[in-house]
């Protein structure tokens, strides 16, 4: 953002704000952007809770610098955690996106784990890009290419990815869910999930907190394991991998599997009643490294609790020699 509001050639910066501890930093560059004369729009969410007068206190000061301050969709919070840059080069426009699991908070940053997607990627950007006009009231719900998009996308994206995964393990192939989330009680995708069990589907959650799914359950979820991790910091990052079908790379070259990141957590809240967004991990590096920290979090066996069939949590310990 700072390099953004001293860059020449950058003309506009929109930005989504959920909480805020009143963090000067962002602040600063939004105002001095501003000031700079490009298009500075902030989209702002008064009933982030605990944060509602922080929030309040921002836009004041974020309008007074100049800063367009827009307030999102009536009747949904927006949760989803996006930063657009527009720059100027050569003779062409291009978009910069930055797309993140965490809030752009201060506190945040230092306590929690998150991940943040840096791209230029045109699709990506575009939709970025929609997304924003529809929040700012210069469009209908954004028709998006690669982002999944709450309340409209999202649930129905996620229900067809696991009936993908049912498919695969009926015919035989590769056949895996691993789904890392703060919490998870939304029926529907529950339900799902057990059906997926049934069917052969192996199913690794992650769940922080709340966790409305009961595993090991014999004829019902024999192949959904669940864990938490409780370690140094708060477990905040959203992801979702399907394997569709297939372990390594096509003959082409490109993955088949699916691997998300995202704003949203499986909760009626975020699926229905927010502005979320999950987007794709597709460079081969990026995608590398967030499957090794899930299998990290799979091995665990120091700062993990299992959940079994009764609903209780088990701390997990090294066993001899590990």
């Amino acid at each position: 953002l700072e390099e953004a509001a001293e860059d020449p050639h950058v003309l506009a910066i929109k930005v989504t704000l959920y909480r805020t501890s009143g963090d000067t930093a962002i602040v600063s560059a939004l105002a001095d952007a501003a000031q700079a004369g490009k298009q500075v729009a902030m989209l702002v969410e008064l009933q982030a809770r605990f944060d509602e007068e922080a929030n309040l206190g921002l836009a004041d000061k974020l309008q007074e610098a100049g800063v367009q301050v827009v307030y999102g969709v009536v009747g949904y919070k927006t949760h989803a955690k996006m930063m657009l840059i527009v720059r100027r080069e050569e003779d062409k426009i291009r978009r910069y996106v930055h797309l993140g699991t965490g809030n752009y908070h201060a506190g945040n940053a230092k306590a929690y784990t998150d991940y943040g997607l840096f791209t230029a990627n045109e699709a990506i950007t575009e939709d970025v890009h929609k997304i924003f006009n529809e929040l700012t009231g210069m469009g209908k719900p954004a028709k998006v290419q690669k982002l999944l998009h709450a309340p409209f996308t999202l649930h129905d994206r996620l229900m067809g990815f696991i009936d993908n995964e049912i498919a695969h393990a009926k015919a035989g192939k590769e056949a895996h869910i691993i789904i890392k989330v703060n919490a998870m009680t939304e029926k529907l995708l529950i339900d799902k999930l057990y059906e997926a069990s049934q069917a052969g589907v192996k199913i690794n959650l992650i769940i922080r907190s709340m966790c409305c799914i009961r595993p090991q359950l014999p004829g019902v979820s024999d192949n959904i394991t669940v864990r938490s991790i409780v370690g140094r910091f708060l477990e905040h990052t959203r992801v979702y991998y399907f394997a569709n079908g297939h372990q390594n790379p096509n003959a082409n070259g490109k993955r088949t599997h699916r691997l998300y990141c995202a704003s949203a957590d499986w909760m009626d809240r975020n699926l229905f009643s927010r502005v979320e967004v999950a987007f794709p991990i597709e460079d081969p590096v990026v995608f590398k490294r967030i499957m090794e920290d899930l299998h990290n979090y799979l091995k665990d066996n120091v700062n993990a609790w299992e959940l079994d069939a009764k609903g209780t949590w088990r701390a997990i310990t090294p066993g001899e020699g590990e």
